[in-house]
């Protein structure tokens, strides 16, 4: 029997294909995407994708959406207070697994298994261990389409926010970055592929440099998870508006 799962949803590349993994499998009978946003914004928190894309993303796939808005520059505290209670009342309605597209990062991986069991419930990893170049590749090979809408500035210029996911793109990385940004070296959109029904038009906009401390998300893999962080880290966010 399928075991009964949320899906956590970023819109980005690892997500999309996690999620293509799990539909295919049938392992798990995926009853939602759950996605944090910036409360303040109405941004997917990292990537700075504008909601109403996050919203033509599920309705494409065809899975409900669940929403967590986090306040700005919310601590690790808080931000565990919020997933809990929203968690609970997913648990209580029979869900047992939560699903994540995280692939190497050990000490992610802990935490998000450490906070499920405070409700009675299991993480499922199921690209964990995979080589980060296969997986892009098997992306791009599948038919997934996506756009760089966010780079760290420290590992790659602005050129690099606004271009599509591409081998192109993975050959141009500096050695430094990993080819999937597991580190958080660069974050994407997925507009297109076998988990839509039909592609996401858009259009892209400007390209902005923000300096700032990230919220407290354990997806922004830029920070020690038990600290609240208190420096500015630099990206180039690429904004993209519904066409």
């Amino acid at each position: 029997m399928a075991k009964i799962s949320y899906f956590n949803w970023s819109g980005g590349k690892d997500s999309s294909l996690c999620l293509y993994h799990v539909l295919q499998q049938k392992s798990y009978t995926v009853s939602g995407l759950l996605t944090t946003l910036s409360g303040a914004n109405g941004r997917v928190t990292m990537h700075g994708v504008r909601e109403e894309l996050l919203d033509l993303q599920a309705k494409q796939i065809g899975l409900p959406l669940q929403k967590v808005y986090l306040p700005e520059q919310v601590s690790m505290q808080t931000y565990n207070r919020l997933m809990l209670e929203t968690m609970q009342p997913l648990q209580k309605r029979g869900v047992t697994h939560a699903i994540f597209g995280d692939i190497n990062l050990e000490d992610l991986r802990a935490y998000r298994e450490q906070q499920l069991e405070q409700v009675g419930m299991q993480a499922a990893f199921p690209l964990w261990g995979r080589a980060t170049r296969e997986l892009v590749e098997e992306f791009i090979a599948l038919g997934f389409k996506a756009v760089v809408v966010c780079v760290n500035d420290k590992l790659l210029d602005k050129s690099f926010a606004g271009r599509q996911l591409d081998k192109a793109f993975l050959n141009d990385l500096p050695p430094s970055v990993d080819p999937a940004g597991e580190n958080g070296e660069f974050h994407t959109f997925v507009y297109d592929g076998p988990i839509f029904k039909q592609p996401l038009k858009h259009i892209l906009g400007e390209v902005i440099h923000r300096s700032y401390a990230p919220p407290a998300d354990p997806d922004n893999n830029c920070f020690k998870k038990e600290d609240t962080p208190t420096y500015d880290t630099g990206f180039w966010f690429c904004d993209l508006l519904p066409a």
